[in-house]
């Protein structure tokens, strides 16, 4: 039987979500099927992964076949970045990071399966937080961040929040002002995002059915929303 135990590795960033999430009478680490899950209500089963949806990719796909199924995901809208001494206790420093993260990052997480939203019980809760990544020193990995690793997430506090439950939900992310047909150039400029989230945002519309292929401009794919009125 495959077992995934998280509470035996869960970092301070899921422990604190998980308390965060929480209503009363919630169960926790509770066994489903031959897997771990963080939060069961009822019949509903909650997981919750702060990164790396691969990791849990089968477990999902698996879970939402037969039981309504809810994934929570957190995006740093801020960042603190804590540094420690080598024993991991001395505080060093303490910057806030210029990054901040939105909505629309969840997309490069859900490549991994976007399809999946398609299916009726499953939903996406994404969390806009405020957090702290602390950083050790270590001289062993000195070929990263000049040898500083992250050694842990700690939740400061939840901003804002956004239920995604179809993939009709996700048309939202489109800018009102996007121009059809558009490139993930175009929808990279809307957004005033990296051109490589856009073309992850464009896969996962174009699995979930949000958006399609109409034609290319050079080698570059042209878009269009499904169902949108021609002019």
């Amino acid at each position: 039987m495959s077992q995934e135990i998280g509470s035996l590795n869960e970092g301070s960033l899921h422990a604190a979500l998980k308390d965060w999430y929480a209503h009363p009478g919630d169960q926790f680490e509770v066994p489903v099927e031959g897997y771990f899950v963080d939060i069961v209500r009822g019949d509903l089963l909650v997981e919750i992964q702060t990164r790396n949806f691969s990791a849990i990719k089968g477990k999902l796909l698996d879970l939402a076949e037969r039981h309504r199924l809810r994934l929570v995901h957190p995006v740093a809208r801020e960042k603190w970045i804590v540094k420690l001494a080598g024993e991991g206790q001395t505080p060093l420093s303490r910057r806030k990071s210029p990054k901040r993260g939105t909505f629309e990052d969840l997309f490069a997480e859900l490549v991994s399966f976007p399809q999946l939203l398609a299916n009726p019980n499953f939903a996406l809760d994404v969390l806009l937080t405020q957090e702290e990544e602390v950083r050790r020193h270590d001289p062993r990995r000195a070929w990263r961040r000049r040898g500083w690793v992250t050694h842990d997430r700690r939740l400061l506090r939840v901003v804002d929040r956004r239920l995604f439950e179809t993939p009709a939900e996700m048309a939202t992310f489109l800018p009102a002002e996007l121009a059809e047909p558009f490139t993930t150039s175009d929808l990279a400029s809307a957004l005033g995002k990296p051109r490589r989230l856009a073309q992850r945002m464009a896969y996962c519309l174009r699995e979930m059915g949000v958006i399609g292929q109409v034609g290319k401009q050079g080698n570059a794919i042209l878009y269009a929303r499904i169902g949108a009125s021609s002019t």
